[in-house]
Protein backbone atom coordinates (compact mmCIF):
# COMPACT_ATOMS: atom_id res chain seq x y z
CA UNK A 1 0.00 0.00 0.00
CA UNK A 2 2.87 2.37 0.80
CA UNK A 3 4.47 1.97 -2.62
CA UNK A 4 1.33 3.12 -4.40
CA UNK A 5 0.40 5.64 -1.71
CA UNK A 6 1.57 8.75 -3.60
CA UNK A 7 -0.72 7.92 -6.51
CA UNK A 8 -3.74 7.27 -4.31
CA UNK A 9 -4.22 10.93 -3.44
CA UNK A 10 -4.76 11.75 -7.12
CA UNK A 11 -7.59 9.23 -7.48
CA UNK A 12 -9.48 9.43 -4.20
CA UNK A 13 -11.86 12.15 -5.32
CA UNK A 14 -13.38 10.03 -8.09
CA UNK A 15 -13.94 6.98 -5.88
CA UNK A 16 -17.20 8.26 -4.33
CA UNK A 17 -18.57 8.87 -7.82
CA UNK A 18 -17.63 5.36 -8.84
CA UNK A 19 -19.28 3.92 -5.76
CA UNK A 20 -22.47 5.91 -6.31
CA UNK A 21 -22.72 4.49 -9.86
CA UNK A 22 -22.40 0.85 -8.73
CA UNK A 23 -25.12 -1.33 -7.18
CA UNK A 24 -25.60 -1.07 -3.44
CA UNK A 25 -23.32 -3.35 -1.38
CA UNK A 26 -24.61 -6.40 0.40
CA UNK A 27 -26.16 -5.89 3.86
CA UNK A 28 -23.51 -5.85 6.55
CA UNK A 29 -20.74 -4.95 4.08
CA UNK A 30 -19.95 -1.30 4.76
CA UNK A 31 -18.01 0.21 1.88
CA UNK A 32 -18.52 3.95 2.15
CA UNK A 33 -19.24 6.06 5.21
CA UNK A 34 -20.40 9.65 4.68
CA UNK A 35 -19.95 11.97 7.67
CA UNK A 36 -21.29 15.56 7.70
CA UNK A 37 -18.84 18.26 8.76
CA UNK A 38 -19.43 21.32 10.93
CA UNK A 39 -19.15 23.58 7.88
CA UNK A 40 -22.06 21.81 6.21
CA UNK A 41 -19.96 19.68 3.86
CA UNK A 42 -19.32 15.96 3.82
CA UNK A 43 -16.32 13.69 4.26
CA UNK A 44 -15.98 10.16 2.93
CA UNK A 45 -14.26 7.32 4.76
CA UNK A 46 -13.60 4.09 2.86
CA UNK A 47 -13.26 1.00 5.02
CA UNK A 48 -12.07 -1.26 2.20
CA UNK A 49 -8.53 -0.16 1.43
CA UNK A 50 -8.26 -2.69 -1.38
CA UNK A 51 -10.80 -0.68 -3.35
CA UNK A 52 -8.55 2.37 -3.17
CA UNK A 53 -5.53 0.37 -4.25
CA UNK A 54 -7.31 -1.24 -7.21
CA UNK A 55 -8.68 2.12 -8.36
CA UNK A 56 -5.21 3.64 -8.15
CA UNK A 57 -3.75 0.75 -10.13
CA UNK A 58 -6.40 1.20 -12.84
CA UNK A 59 -5.46 4.85 -13.34
CA UNK A 60 -1.74 4.30 -12.79
CA UNK A 61 -0.74 4.23 -16.51
CA UNK A 62 -2.49 7.55 -17.18
CA UNK A 63 -1.02 9.11 -14.05
CA UNK A 64 2.42 7.84 -15.02
CA UNK A 65 2.20 9.52 -18.42
CA UNK A 66 0.57 12.79 -17.38
CA UNK A 67 2.15 13.73 -14.05
CA UNK A 68 5.69 12.27 -14.07
CA UNK A 69 8.93 12.31 -16.02
CA UNK A 70 8.11 9.09 -17.88
CA UNK A 71 7.11 10.76 -21.16
CA UNK A 72 10.39 12.59 -21.69
CA UNK A 73 12.48 9.55 -20.79
CA UNK A 74 10.73 7.03 -23.02
CA UNK A 75 10.70 9.39 -26.02
CA UNK A 76 14.44 10.07 -25.70
CA UNK A 77 15.23 6.38 -25.37
CA UNK A 78 13.12 5.57 -28.43
CA UNK A 79 14.88 8.27 -30.49
CA UNK A 80 18.26 6.97 -29.34
CA UNK A 81 17.44 3.43 -30.48
CA UNK A 82 16.30 4.72 -33.87
CA UNK A 83 19.45 6.83 -34.25
CA UNK A 84 21.64 3.81 -33.58
CA UNK A 85 19.74 1.81 -36.20
CA UNK A 86 19.50 -1.30 -34.03
CA UNK A 87 15.89 -1.99 -35.02
CA UNK A 88 14.28 -3.62 -31.94
CA UNK A 89 17.41 -3.75 -29.77
CA UNK A 90 17.04 -2.96 -26.90
CA UNK A 91 13.48 -4.35 -27.00
CA UNK A 92 10.51 -2.26 -25.94
CA UNK A 93 10.24 -4.08 -22.61
CA UNK A 94 13.80 -3.07 -21.71
CA UNK A 95 13.27 0.57 -22.68
CA UNK A 96 10.00 0.79 -20.75
CA UNK A 97 11.58 -0.87 -17.72
CA UNK A 98 14.53 1.51 -17.77
CA UNK A 99 12.23 4.50 -18.21
CA UNK A 100 10.04 3.29 -15.37
CA UNK A 101 12.87 2.95 -12.87
CA UNK A 102 14.38 6.27 -13.93
CA UNK A 103 10.96 7.80 -13.34
CA UNK A 104 10.82 6.40 -9.81
CA UNK A 105 14.34 7.72 -9.19
CA UNK A 106 13.50 11.22 -10.42
CA UNK A 107 10.09 11.36 -8.73
CA UNK A 108 11.30 9.89 -5.43
CA UNK A 109 11.50 13.24 -3.56
CA UNK A 110 8.03 14.24 -4.80
CA UNK A 111 6.48 10.87 -3.95
CA UNK A 112 8.10 10.87 -0.53
CA UNK A 113 6.68 14.31 0.25
CA UNK A 114 3.20 13.27 -0.91
CA UNK A 115 3.36 10.14 1.20
CA UNK A 116 4.58 11.90 4.33
CA UNK A 117 2.32 14.96 4.17
CA UNK A 118 -0.92 13.51 2.79
CA UNK A 119 -1.17 9.74 2.41
CA UNK A 120 0.09 8.62 5.81
CA UNK A 121 -1.94 11.23 7.77
CA UNK A 122 -5.05 10.22 5.82
CA UNK A 123 -4.51 6.51 6.44
CA UNK A 124 -3.98 7.28 10.11
CA UNK A 125 -7.32 9.17 10.09
CA UNK A 126 -5.56 12.38 11.09
CA UNK A 127 -6.68 14.22 7.96
CA UNK A 128 -9.91 14.39 5.97
CA UNK A 129 -10.06 13.24 2.37
CA UNK A 130 -10.41 16.72 0.88
CA UNK A 131 -7.57 18.09 2.99
CA UNK A 132 -5.32 15.16 2.11
CA UNK A 133 -6.01 15.72 -1.57
CA UNK A 134 -5.17 19.43 -1.38
CA UNK A 135 -1.96 18.77 0.55
CA UNK A 136 -0.91 15.85 -1.65
CA UNK A 137 -1.45 17.65 -4.94
CA UNK A 138 0.94 20.50 -4.06
CA UNK A 139 4.28 18.59 -4.48
CA UNK A 140 3.15 17.16 -7.82
CA UNK A 141 1.83 20.55 -8.90
CA UNK A 142 5.15 22.14 -7.96
CA UNK A 143 7.16 19.52 -9.87
CA UNK A 144 5.11 20.11 -13.02
CA UNK A 145 5.39 23.89 -12.67
CA UNK A 146 9.18 23.63 -12.49
CA UNK A 147 9.29 21.72 -15.78
CA UNK A 148 6.63 23.50 -17.81
CA UNK A 149 7.57 26.17 -20.30
CA UNK A 150 6.02 29.58 -19.79
CA UNK A 151 5.14 29.84 -23.47
CA UNK A 152 3.14 26.61 -23.41
CA UNK A 153 1.43 27.61 -20.18
CA UNK A 154 0.38 30.95 -21.62
CA UNK A 155 -0.95 29.27 -24.77
CA UNK A 156 -3.22 26.84 -22.93
CA UNK A 157 -4.26 29.51 -20.43
CA UNK A 158 -5.32 31.78 -23.29
CA UNK A 159 -7.28 28.96 -24.94
CA UNK A 160 -9.04 28.32 -21.62
CA UNK A 161 -9.99 31.98 -21.28
CA UNK A 162 -7.53 32.93 -18.52
CA UNK A 163 -6.20 36.00 -20.28
CA UNK A 164 -5.59 37.94 -17.07
CA UNK A 165 -3.22 35.35 -15.64
CA UNK A 166 -3.24 33.80 -12.18
CA UNK A 167 -2.67 35.26 -8.74
CA UNK A 168 0.13 32.81 -8.05
CA UNK A 169 1.78 29.69 -9.49
CA UNK A 170 -0.17 27.48 -7.08
CA UNK A 171 -3.46 28.78 -8.54
CA UNK A 172 -2.86 27.22 -11.96
CA UNK A 173 -5.50 24.49 -12.42
CA UNK A 174 -4.49 21.00 -13.46
CA UNK A 175 -6.71 21.31 -16.53
CA UNK A 176 -4.22 23.87 -17.88
CA UNK A 177 -1.03 22.63 -16.24
CA UNK A 178 -1.25 19.02 -17.47
CA UNK A 179 -1.41 19.73 -21.26
CA UNK A 180 1.20 22.45 -20.84
CA UNK A 181 3.45 20.03 -18.99
CA UNK A 182 3.04 17.28 -21.61
CA UNK A 183 3.73 19.70 -24.46
CA UNK A 184 6.84 20.98 -22.73
CA UNK A 185 8.03 17.43 -22.06
CA UNK A 186 7.68 16.50 -25.74
CA UNK A 187 9.59 19.62 -26.82
CA UNK A 188 12.41 18.91 -24.39
CA UNK A 189 12.54 15.23 -25.39
CA UNK A 190 12.88 16.09 -29.07
CA UNK A 191 15.60 18.65 -28.31
CA UNK A 192 17.60 16.03 -26.43
CA UNK A 193 16.90 13.51 -29.18
CA UNK A 194 18.22 15.93 -31.81
CA UNK A 195 21.53 16.24 -29.96
CA UNK A 196 21.74 12.45 -29.67
CA UNK A 197 21.04 11.98 -33.37
CA UNK A 198 23.86 14.23 -34.66
CA UNK A 199 26.92 11.99 -33.99
CA UNK A 200 25.18 8.92 -35.42
CA UNK A 201 24.19 10.84 -38.56
CA UNK A 202 27.81 11.96 -38.97
CA UNK A 203 28.97 8.34 -38.86
CA UNK A 204 26.40 7.39 -41.50
CA UNK A 205 27.56 10.23 -43.76
CA UNK A 206 31.23 9.31 -43.43
CA UNK A 207 30.56 5.63 -44.12
CA UNK A 208 28.28 6.39 -47.08
CA UNK A 209 30.84 8.78 -48.62
CA UNK A 210 33.62 6.26 -48.13
CA UNK A 211 31.68 3.43 -49.75
CA UNK A 212 30.68 5.65 -52.66
CA UNK A 213 34.28 6.74 -53.28
CA UNK A 214 35.36 3.08 -53.27
CA UNK A 215 32.69 2.20 -55.80
CA UNK A 216 30.87 -0.14 -53.42
CA UNK A 217 27.42 1.09 -54.41
CA UNK A 218 25.61 -2.17 -53.69
CA UNK A 219 26.76 -2.41 -50.07
CA UNK A 220 24.33 -0.92 -47.57
CA UNK A 221 25.91 1.94 -45.56
CA UNK A 222 23.76 1.02 -42.55
CA UNK A 223 25.32 -2.44 -42.47
CA UNK A 224 28.82 -0.99 -42.26
CA UNK A 225 28.08 1.95 -39.96
CA UNK A 226 26.24 -0.06 -37.31
CA UNK A 227 29.40 -1.59 -35.74
CA UNK A 228 31.02 1.85 -35.62
CA UNK A 229 27.92 3.30 -33.94
CA UNK A 230 27.95 0.58 -31.32
CA UNK A 231 31.68 1.03 -30.73
CA UNK A 232 31.27 4.81 -30.34
CA UNK A 233 28.33 4.36 -27.98
CA UNK A 234 30.28 1.96 -25.78
CA UNK A 235 33.49 4.01 -25.77
CA UNK A 236 31.77 7.19 -24.62
CA UNK A 237 29.68 5.31 -22.02
CA UNK A 238 26.48 6.20 -23.85
CA UNK A 239 24.03 4.64 -21.40
CA UNK A 240 25.58 6.49 -18.48
CA UNK A 241 25.57 9.78 -20.38
CA UNK A 242 21.95 9.45 -21.49
CA UNK A 243 20.51 8.35 -18.15
CA UNK A 244 22.57 10.95 -16.30
CA UNK A 245 21.52 13.71 -18.70
CA UNK A 246 17.86 12.75 -18.43
CA UNK A 247 17.95 12.72 -14.63
CA UNK A 248 19.85 16.01 -14.36
CA UNK A 249 17.54 17.71 -16.85
CA UNK A 250 14.67 17.36 -14.35
CA UNK A 251 16.66 18.55 -11.38
CA UNK A 252 17.89 21.57 -13.30
CA UNK A 253 14.42 22.34 -14.72
CA UNK A 254 13.82 24.36 -17.87
CA UNK A 255 14.02 28.03 -18.70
Amino acid sequence: MTRFGPFVGLTLLIIPNLLMATPAPLPGMEVLTITPTEEGGQTWSLTIQVLILMTALTLLPSILLMFTSFTRIIVVLAIMRQAMGTQTTPPNAVLVGLALFLTFFIMAPVLYEVNETAIQPYLAEEMALQEAFEVGREPIHRFMRNQVRERDLEMFAAMAGHTEGFEGPADIPFSILVPSFLTSELKTAFQIGFLIYIPFVMIDLVVASTLMSMGMMMLSPMLVSLPFKLMLFVLVDGWGLITGTLASSFFLGVT
